[in-house]
């Protein structure tokens, strides 16, 4: 074992958390010099990277981390090749870490966290990516809200700060994933899509045109905007009652400004 001893690669291994053979391979290119050592795994955990970058990334984590009371939150979707990589608290760490960074950006660039990602992936042998990532900023606090399997979470914003409400809301929001706040957020071009696709689907049911188009309406109507508008959607809780009518019970002046759904395999 010239250059080096049994205490270096303890030490190495210590500080890196890199697998034994690595360290002594990283000691030996190193001729026994533990900070280029350090070097030589890093440059080693961008080429694993690099090798590991096109495998799929079916499993993960979201994290969120917020500031200034809540006001200022960022969330990201960490995902990896397998649950046994996402569920170590490394893992999960590092995407506390990411979701930090994310917060405290003006202009998020995945580039400016890529060295962790790197060195986890020459730890772990995986494939490891940002697959999402948001900055919610607001003048009341932003309620979070992740599930207990980590795989997804929400933000949600409120005016005024709706407190439990907000929380709700935020469960709601991962239970049944909405596409927008409100019915007047809804794109025209999409609502017109699914009234076309309803239509479809009652002429295969052997309605007339002009009969189908008005069953097609009423489905959209009672079906779709009730899953993708959040006020609209029977709460989880009570499904008898709307979320709007939810939130006008329980903090009746609150309105809700903006939310953000985060999940593993949601992609960009």
């Amino acid at each position: 074992m010239a250059g080096y001893t049994a205490a270096d690669v303890k030490k190495l291994r210590d500080e890196t958390d890199a697998p034994i053979m690595d360290c002594k391979s990283a000691l030996e290119e190193a001729d026994g010099d533990l900070e280029k050592a350090k070097n030589v795994l890093r440059e080693k955990g961008k080429v694993a990277a690099a090798k590991r970058s096109g495998r799929s990334t079916g499993a993960g984590v979201v994290a969120f981390a917020s500031k200034d009371n809540g006001k200022t939150v960022g969330g990201v979707v960490l995902e990896s090749e397998t649950d046994f990589v996402a569920r170590t608290e490394d893992f999960i760490e590092l995407a506390q870490h990411i979701a930090e960074a994310v917060r405290d950006s003006e202009s998020f660039d995945p580039a400016d966290v890529q060295g962790p990602i790197n060195e986890a992936v020459g730890k772990m042998r995986e494939n490891i990516r940002i697959s999402r990532n948001v900055q919610l900023r607001s003048p009341n606090p932003i309620t979070t809200y992740v599930h207990h399997d980590r795989s997804k979470g929400a933000a949600v914003a409120t005016d005024p700060y709706a407190g439990d409400a907000a929380r709700q809301l935020a469960i709601q929001a991962v239970a049944f994933p909405p596409e927008v706040v409100s019915k007047e957020q809804l794109p025209q071009e999409k609502i017109a899509q699914e009234i076309e696709v309803e239509t479809q689907r009652a002429m295969n049911e052997g309605k007339p045109e002009n009969i189908a188009r008005n069953i097609a309406t009423g489905r959209v109507n009672k079906e779709y905007v009730k899953r993708a508008v959040l006020l609209e959607q029977p709460y989880y809780k009570d499904p008898n009652k709307s979320v709007s009518q939810f939130l006008g019970e329980e903090a009746k002046d609150a309105k809700v400004v903006e939310f953000a759904y985060l999940a593993v395999g949601q992609g960009e």
